[in-house]
């Protein structure tokens, strides 16, 4: 028998939210079997995702973040997407040290999901926002 569950959170596009979305997020991963390292990847890279929406998708306007996670068996799905400004050079924004704002940030938000997670898609559109899916699997036991 596979073992599923879900959540779904809509957060308003605040700063003062990212680390309710972390906690939160941790919180229901905890389910599965992490290590507290584990967990404190996915916060890492939750408040990524979800801080990435707030301050380049929205620039710190008023918008909606939604937030799914989900897993079955072993693995985690999270999934952060907005619907503000979108990313225009996807595959740019993901190299390490890429900011459009070099003055503020240090470009390395999408450098921390993919070190903390075993896979993460990228999907934008200019004007209509973006989708962030995050993938992490339990890792077998070794004892």
């Amino acid at each position: 028998m596979t073992t599923t569950n879900w959540i779904k959170l809509e957060i308003p596009s605040d700063t003062r939210n990212v680390a309710f979305a972390r906690t939160a997020v941790a919180l229901f991963a905890s389910q599965l079997d992490w290590t507290l390292d584990e967990l404190e990847d996915i916060k890492v890279a939750v408040s990524e995702a979800v801080s990435n929406s707030v301050i380049h998708g929205y620039e710190l306007q008023d918008g909606l973040v939604k937030i799914e996670v989900s897993y079955e068996g072993p693995e985690l799905r999270v999934v952060v997407e907005d619907y503000g400004r979108g990313i225009e050079h996807v595959e740019q924004a993901q190299e390490i040290g890429y900011t459009r704002l070099p003055e503020e940030r240090m470009g390395l938000g999408f450098t921390f999901m993919h070190e903390y997670m075993d896979e993460v898609l990228v999907s934008s559109q200019i004007d209509q926002g973006t989708k962030v899916v995050m993938i992490k699997r339990v890792q077998a036991s070794e004892s």
